[in-house]
């Protein structure tokens, strides 16, 4: 106590202990990790940085995750006693007119270029009419759709925001992402407003989530809800990693398994939009099926992986690059090959064009061959014709099977033959309860290969027409009278 008083009666003294009292206080807070310190948050900067808030991150992504209306007019015939015939003739209402109602449904979108192009999901705006984005600060567009892909379920819009540069996200190659890294999901989840959660990767190459054609996604706990759909999966260094498309629940909630897209996929598609071309995905030429416990162990695998060739076009890529059927492929420009859903993903995020190495095996040793990726061509030519005159397809409209086809129908690329793509209520196909998808295989005994066959083929009245067809990978017949 009395030596304060003496520093205190001092002022030399108290001079120097206030001056080592500040520089001490300075040592401390720079001993302070800066994180910690910050009071205006920065960018993260480290690991370490980035586990005091995701605030950083969600400022920088946010404003580039926007909202998207879609609707649409739904006309229905109804009754005031649910269409029951009893009341309807008692009472004398008969039939009432069609009604109208607005059907609207709500996802979320990104904002991938700063001209207003932005990319969601396809079921968020399938079907719609006018479609609306509001941005993060409430501003409202209207949208048109530049492109639409069922097969990935993934489309592209285009709003005007005239001179104004808008907020993006950029793309991060979702091949990098690993199990365990940490992910943010934004969008707006059952319309509450934009929302943030966290989570992290849970399992990379899902390929039986039953979405798309191109089955192979991104799964994460991050909480995914209706209304999602279309919005951002981003890493914490701000890069879109994925669209979120999907969640697995039986009550319609996260229970924390969503699905997205991975943003390597949803990329190409959004080249293909801005550039104004069709999407044409290469094509090797074969037909594969997954690699089973058993078929594994009579391969001397020691795990079921890869893709099992099973079918091969003559002339492919595959075929000129010497695979065989029995052949089974384990990698694919470098990466793993884990069922057919994998490779049909990995060749799907290729250009026709470009080169790559697979790694196969055959006979028990592993070897490797680089193919060239092809255009899947149109032969025979498609010859979409509408039957027409007194036989069983009168009112179905018809097509030659190719691959070029096949790819852009989501068909098993090796398929041949006349396939229904289309039918008029109250004709004769339809009556006889013919479906888009069947492929005819005989009329009357009379193999049929091509359009010009099947017209050929019931170019004469007949008294009796005995049909052989094909759907979903099983024979059917059946006879009717002329």
């Amino acid at each position: 106590m009395d030596m304060i008083m003496d520093i205190v009666k001092e002022p030399s003294a108290l001079a120097f202990w206030l001056g080592l009292l500040v520089v001490v206080l300075v040592a401390v807070w720079l001993a302070v990790p800066k994180s910690a310190r910050a009071q205006i948050r920065e960018m993260p900067e480290s690991r370490a940085e980035v586990q005091l808030s995701y605030a950083p991150v969600v400022r920088s992504v946010a404003p580039a995750v926007v909202n998207v209306y879609s609707r649409r007019v739904v006309r229905e015939f109804t009754s005031p006693f649910a269409n029951d015939p009893l009341f309807e003739r008692f009472f004398g209402l008969g039939f009432r007119g069609p009604q109208e109602r607005q059907s609207q449904s709500l996802g979320s979108g990104v904002i991938v270029s700063s001209d207003g192009i932005i990319v969601t999901n396809n079921h968020v705006i399938a079907g719609g009419e006018e479609i609306t984005v509001a941005l993060a600060d409430r501003r409202e567009y209207d949208a048109v759709v530049i492109l639409a892909d069922e097969r990935t379920d993934i489309a592209v819009l285009r709003i005007d925001p005239g001179n104004e540069e808008l907020p993006v996200v950029r793309f991060h190659n979702s091949d990098e992402l690993q199990v365990g890294d940490l992910v943010l999901a934004l969008g707006n989840p059952f319309g509450v407003g934009q929302t943030v959660t966290s989570g992290i990767v849970s399992a990379l190459a899902r390929t039986q989530v039953g979405v798309s054609d191109y089955q192979f996604f991104i799964q994460t706990d991050a909480a995914i809800n209706p209304g999602n759909s279309g919005g951002a999966l981003v890493t914490l260094d701000g890069g879109l990693v994925g669209i979120n498309t999907a969640i697995f629940s039986r009550s319609g909630g996260s229970i924390g398994i969503g699905f997205a897209i991975p943003a390597n996929m949803v990329r190409l598609v959004v080249e293909s939009a801005i550039e104004g071309t069709p999407i044409v995905r290469p094509w090797i030429g074969v037909s594969t099926q997954p690699v089973t416990s058993d078929l594994a162990e009579g391969l001397n695998l020691d795990r079921p992986a890869g893709a099992l060739i099973n079918q091969i076009f003559d002339d492919g890529p595959a075929a000129r690059g010497g695979l065989q059927i029995g052949d089974v492929i384990l990698k694919f420009a470098g990466f793993d090959i884990v069922d057919p859903s994998g490779l049909r993903y990995r060749i799907g995020t290729q250009r026709p064009g470009s080169s790559v190495e697979i790694e196969f095996l055959r006979e028990g040793r592993t070897r490797t061959v680089e193919l060239e990726l092809a255009e899947p061509p149109e032969d025979p030519p498609r010859s979409i014709t509408q039957m027409a005159g007194r036989n069983p397809f009168e009112g179905a409209t018809v097509a030659n099977l190719s691959p070029a086809f096949n790819e852009e129908n989501g068909i098993d690329s090796m398929l041949a033959g006349v396939v229904i793509i289309g039918m008029q209520r109250g004709t004769t196909a339809w009556r006889l309860r013919l479906q888009a998808g069947d492929i005819v295989r005989e009329v009357n005994g009379t193999p049929i290969t091509y359009v010009e066959d099947l017209e050929r083929a019931t170019s004469r009245q007949q008294g009796r027409w005995d049909v052989t067809y094909e759907r979903q990978g099983q024979t059917f017949s059946f006879s009717v009278r002329g």
